[in-house]
């Protein structure tokens, strides 16, 4: 089986590795190096970095559809590619192989269609979400699914802790995956149910409403967490809450308003019904840092408010 990988974060490199070990890869398709960082420094997707460093040939394209791109594609001979955190492709592009192209989705499809599924499960309180494997079609995250594997969603956990535990389970899938389509045994089917969606989390998304009830911060808070972060604002300054748990799950006040601070914590937050304790933080341009830490950095008090 001659297989092409295509790719880009983190989130991608137990699907790449365990194809590798197990079938090899041809090459692996990525995005372009860009600058990141105050000096603007050239980066390369993890993706990249892993593929070097095992001696795969790698594509960059900056056009999907660049007819120089589709001729190096068509001139690997490939059987299958596989698809994990990639860009949208298009059909120009997945219907090259004849055993066509497969994408892994960090969630149970139809559920959680879109560029955040992680996120999305996890602030909307899902007890538990999967990876699925399906045959890429025109209409993003609708194909014919391959194979899914459930993952329990624990209540203490955050996104970016779902995030790790989906990249392991989505690599198993994957090779899954791979085997009954070498060996003829897939029995793709149309997704079923209803579909609900996962749209990207952009910056302005990611205020916290402390009018919502304790549960409902709560769980914003750690779908958030570590990245992008939910934020808030206190005395003009915008502070990311990374870390909370639930104090109380009734009880009326002012959403915002911060109604117990210790010397060493706790910092309890009274929200629409309810409060929460906040456990970490992050002040701008910081590293997060304890409640007690925060407290003694910023002179909390009870009475400050949330904005």
């Amino acid at each position: 089986m001659k297989i092409v990988f295509m790719g880009t974060p983190d989130f991608a490199i137990p699907s790449l590795a365990a194809i590798y070990d197990r079938y090899g890869v041809k090459a692996a398709v990525t995005v372009p190096d860009k600058p990141s960082g105050r000096g603007q420094k050239i980066v390369q997707s993890p993706v990249k970095k892993y593929a070097l460093e095992k001696g795969i040939s790698v594509l960059q394209p900056e056009n999907l559809r660049s007819p120089a791109f589709l001729d190096a594609l068509r001139d690997l001979n490939a059987d299958l590619f596989i698809v994990v955190a990639f860009r949208i492709l298009p059909p120009e592009v997945f219907q090259i192989p004849p055993k066509g192209t497969v994408n892994l989705h960090a969630s149970l499809l139809p559920l959680y269609r879109g560029a955040a599924p992680i996120n999305w499960a996890i602030i909307n309180g899902e007890k538990e979400t999967g990876v699925t494997t399906f045959f890429i079609e025109e209409k993003v995250d609708t194909g014919h699914i391959i194979k899914q594997l459930r993952v329990l969603v624990p209540g203490t956990m955050n996104a970016g802790e779902l995030h790790d535990v989906l990249s392991q389970a989505g690599a198993e899938l994957v090779l899954q995956t791979i085997d009954c389509i070498a060996d003829g045994t897939c029995k793709p089917e149309i997704q079923t149910g209803e579909a609900t969606k996962a749209p990207k989390i952009f910056k302005e998304m990611c205020r916290i409403e402390w009018r919502n009830n304790a549960r409902i911060v709560y769980n914003f808070i750690r779908g958030l967490a570590p990245y992008p972060g939910a934020f808030t604002i206190l005395h003009g300054q915008q502070f990311k809450v990374l870390s909370t748990r639930i104090v109380a799950r009734n009880g009326e006040g002012t959403p915002g308003r911060v109604i117990e601070v210790g010397k060493n914590g706790p910092v309890v937050v009274q929200t629409g019904d309810g409060t929460v304790e906040l456990l970490q933080v992050q002040p701008p341009g910081k590293r997060p840092m304890t409640a007690a830490e925060f407290v003694r950095g910023y002179s909390l008090k009870a009475g400050d408010f949330f904005e």
